[in-house]
This record gives C-alpha cells, sequence and structure tokens, in this order.
C-alpha cells in the first residue's frame, strides 16, 4: 500500500470481556498461534501506518507486557475507565496529538481480519476522500447486531443498533462490523461533540457518523468479502468457534499450496508454523508456534510439534516433540518425546519411548526403543541398545556423554557423565560405564552370573514357579526331596560377549 497518506491504526483493547470468565484479559487469550490481539496487529499492518496506539484497561499490565513482545513499536494508552469506544479513541488521540491523515479503528477481538480486508478499507476511505469509511459486511443473520441502512441510491444514511431499529430496518443484512477508517481531523471534531445521554452513560463511536453526515461530510460504506473476517469473541464458546474457522482457512491454504491433510478437521497448523509441499500430515497432528515440515515428510498421526524442524522425508509417528530439530530421512517414534534441543541427523532414528534433551544423535545413529538420551552427543552410525540410560545429572550439576561413531552400546546400560565411548568401541550389555572406553575397545562392568540351584523348592515350595520347576527337572517323578544339597556355580565373564550382549536393532 502507498504510504503518501499518514496513518495511524489504533486498537480497542481495554475491555474486561467478563463472559469469558478469565482471569486472562479477553485480548491475550490464543487462538493458533498469536493472541486475539496479535492477530488484529498483524492484519492492521497493512495500513502501513506510522503509529499504532493499543488502548489498554482491564489487565494492563499484562497486556502492555504481551505488546512488548510481539509489537514493541506500538504505544499503549491507558483508558482508566471504561466510559465507551468514543472515549477510548478519544484517548488514543489525545496520546498522539500530531496525528494527521487517517485513523483507523479496530476491535482488538477480531482475529479473522484479514490484512487485506484492512488494506482495501484504507484504500476505499482514501481514494472517496470520505471523513469515514465503515466496514460492512453481508450476513444470513444480523440478530442482536447494528445495521448500516442506505438511502435509495446506495450511499450510507446510518448505523442503527438493534434495539432502535424498525421493522424494515431490522430486515436489513447488512451489518456493522465495527472497524473504521476517518479524517484525523474530522474525527477530532465530532469526538469533541459526543455525548453520555444514554443507558449506559458512554461515549458511543458510532454516534460519530450523525454528527459527520448533520456536518455534510460524505461517508463510504467498505464491504468485506467474507463476513466471517467481522466475527467478534464474547466468551469461550465463540473463541472455540473462531479457532474452528481459523483452522479451515489455514488448513485449505495449506492443501491448495500442495500439502496433504489426510484430515484436515483433526489437524491444528498455528498461522507462524510453515510446511512445504508434498509433505503429509496424517490426522490428530498439532504443528504449533515456529514449527517447519519440509517437503516430502510424514508427520502422524498422533503427533505435536511445538517450534520443532522436520526435515525432508522424515518421518514422526505419534510423537511429541518440543524445540527440536529432526534431520531429512530421519526417523521418530511411535511415543517418542524430543524435548528442547534434541537433534537428530541425517537417517537418525528415535524409536519406541525414547527421550531425548539436549542431544545430537547424529547421521545414521539409532536410539530404537525404552531409552533416555539426556545431555548427550551421539556420533555417525552408533547404535544404542534398549533400555540404555544417559545418566546425565548428579543433583547438582549437568553433565555429557559423548558416544563415537558407530560405537554399540549394548541393552540395559547405563552411561554415568561425564563419560565418553571412542568411536567404534564396544559396551557389553547390563554395563554401568563410568570411566571412558577407547576406541575400538569393549567396556564392560557387570558381576559374574550366580545360579543357586534348589531355590525355589526351598524359598517357594508350593507355587506355580515350583509346580514348573520339578515338572522340568523330573524332580516329581524321581521323587526330589526339598533337602537336596545346593549347588552354586559361578560363571566368568568371556572377552568376548555372547549374542544379545550388544544392542539390538
Amino acid at each position: 500500500m502507498s504510504d503518501q497518506h499518514p496513518r495511524t491504526v489504533v486498537v480497542l483493547a481495554a475491555g474486561e470481556g467478563k463472559r469469558m470468565k478469565s482471569s486472562l484479559p479477553k485480548v491475550l487469550h490464543p487462538l493458533l498461534g498469536r493472541t486475539l490481539v496479535g492477530h488484529v496487529l498483524h492484519a492492521a499492518a497493512a495500513a502501513a501506518a506510522q503509529r499504532t496506539v493499543v488502548v489498554v484497561g482491564h489487565g494492563a499490565d499484562q497486556v502492555r507486557a504481551h505488546l512488548a513482545q510481539i509489537a514493541p513499536g506500538s504505544l499503549p494508552v491507558l483508558q482508566a475507565e471504561q466510559l465507551g469506544t468514543g472515549h477510548a479513541v478519544r484517548i488514543a488521540l489525545d496520546a498522539v496529538a500530531d496525528a494527521t491523515g487517517t485513523v483507523v479503528v479496530l476491535n482488538g477481538d477480531v482475529p479473522l481480519l484479514r490484512p487485506q480486508t484492512v488494506a482495501d478499507l484504507v484504500r476505499t476511505h482514501e481514494e472517496s476522500a470520505a471523513a469515514a469509511t465503515v466496514l460492512a459486511a453481508e450476513v444470513a443473520d444480523p440478530t442482536g447486531l447494528g445495521r448500516i441502512v442506505r438511502d435509495e441510491s446506495g450511499r450510507f444514511q446510518q448505523i442503527v443498533e438493534e434495539r432502535d431499529a424498525d421493522e424494515r430496518q431490522r430486515a436489513v443484512r447488512e451489518i456493522n462490523a465495527g472497524i473504521y477508517a476517518f479524517d484525523a481531523g474530522r474525527l477530532r471534531e465530532a469526538l469533541g461533540k459526543l455525548s453520555t445521554d444514554n443507558d449506559q452513560g458512554e461515549e458511543y463511536l458510532t454516534d460519530v457518523f450523525g454528527l459527520l453526515l448533520a456536518a455534510g461530510d460524505p461517508i463510504a460504506v467498505h464491504l468485506a468479502g467474507d463476513a466471517t473476517e467481522t466475527l467478534g469473541c464474547n466468551d469461550r464458546v465463540e473463541l472455540a468457534g473462531l479457532r474452528r474457522l481459523l483452522r479451515d482457512r489455514i488448513n485449505e491454504s495449506w492443501m491448495r499450496a500442495g500439502v496433504t491433510l489426510l484430515d484436515p478437521q483433526t489437524t491444528w497448523i498455528d498461522v507462524t508454523a510453515t510446511v512445504e509441499r508434498d509433505a503429509v500430515i496424517d490426522q490428530n497432528t498439532q504443528i504449533l508456534g515456529a514449527s517447519s515440515v519440509a517437503a516430502g515428510a510424514v508427520v502422524g498421526p498422533d503427533v505435536t510439534l511445538a517450534d520443532t524442524v522436520v526435515g525432508a522425508g522424515a518421518t514422526v509417528l505419534r510423537s511429541h516433540a518440543t524445540g527440536a530439530e529432526i534431520g531429512p530421512g530421519a526417523s521418530v517414534g511411535p511415543y517418542a518425546y524430543l524435548r528442547p534441543d534434541a537433534r537428530l541427523g541425517a537417517d537418525a532414528k528415535a524409536g519406541t519411548f525414547v527421550e531425548v534433551k539436549n542431544s545430537e544423535i547424529g547421521p545414521g545413529a539409532k536410539v530404537p526403543h525404552l531409552s533416555y538420551v539426556g545431555d548427550a552427543t551421539i556420533g555417525a552410525q552408533a547404535n544404542i541398545g534398549a533400555a540404555t540410560i544417559f545418566v546425565n545429572y548428579d543433583g547438582v550439576d549437568k553433565h555429557r556423554t559423548v558416544v563415537g561413531d558407530a560405537a554399540f552400546i549394548g541393552c540395559d546400560t547405563t552411561l554415568i557423565a561425564p563419560v565418553e565411548v571412542g568411536a567404534g568401541a564396544y559396551v557389553a550389555a547390563g554395563s554401568s560405564i563410568s570411566q571412558n572406553v577407547p576406541a575400538g575397545a569393549l567396556g564392560v562392568s557387570r558381576a559374574p552370573q550366580r545360579s543357586i540351584e534348589g531355590w525355589v523348592a526351598r524359598r517357594r515350595a508350593g507355587t506355580k514357579s515350583d509346580a514348573a520347576a520339578r515338572r522340568a527337572t523330573g524332580a516329581e517323578a524321581s521323587g526330589a526331596s526339598e533337602g537336596e544339597p545346593v549347588h552354586e556355580e559361578s560363571q566368568p565373564l568371556g572377552s568376548v560377549p555372547r549374542s544379545g550382549d550388544t544392542a539390538n536393532e
């Protein structure tokens, strides 16, 4: 949009939202990647305004803190008493006394408003040289909404609230969206004439239109192409409805861009997330925050990604990932949990019931199942056996474990950090490793096995186990008694692990 005209945006975000029944200010309720007011500010950027003023009131400190994060260039202005929309706009303009040109007024609870609609509203206003332009929408059921009444030639005549409308006016389906563009000078003059002589004792912004018409100033109407853009939010039921509408809009956009969504009704993608063409998103999947899914990746079913990068051709199945990076061709799940700073290289694997935190799993490396990997670096092509635990916390500090390229960690192993297993080294199953294992070496740490014969017959006599043991040993036939001598044997650990000592794939 051209910046020939000076412009100011005013966002009305002071209301309490009593029907939300929430300690959180209404405009801070989240909706698919942004708060309500965050969506409005995103749309408002299309006005190319020099200044954006946000009128705050209920929960002002919370709203200010949020604005500092998402729109640090905006100017919060306090409306200590909520005395009406006209009062709020007057306070906003008082804070920018030198504002000229176009003033765009937006409500802070219309999250479906598109940037293009804001741009079109401003263009209509400035090209028509109107004193004010109102955004209208045509709806199937206008009950409870203010009507736009036109004269026989189609020119704006008045805004009539339903309680004041006659039978003919109530039949009008063109409604006031509560979004406007004004000439700054004429708006200031009209605001100074507003009265509080009404049931609520408030200054209504809509009264400005009558004052402008009485002064002979032209009023324009811009009709929104999609009435859903003008929907506000008064309670949590309406919030849920807006969420569904926005979900459908987002999902349709991605499908038309070449993304396959197998069940759009159970797929929720934040407006801040990105998905490349030929990605496949299966049912019951949430892609949240700054997540990105690359081409050819398959995500879902039953997956939640938050601020997570998924590489091309990767697969994520029935898993949860937050702040993670999943490399090209990598495989995650089912039932894996990737915590912040979990990074999987190309073709790496984090399998069933695997939890990874602040760790790098190198290209082609595998952690197939039932393992915890915390504060670790795992080299390329390494294999981590089932039930391996990276012991990273001593109760005070976190420590790091390094597993070299193509190392082989046996099942049921604990690696007690800080420790390093060298490239190509093996660790025997059941070991507890607290000292470095050199490259190409075998690390073993476990006690010799002892078999105490006759223990079940003596200590568990009469149990199912006892009966099974007697059948297997022929004790019932031979009449062997519980008093037979006990033989204890020790089996030394060989220098080379048996099958099963090393990790399983």
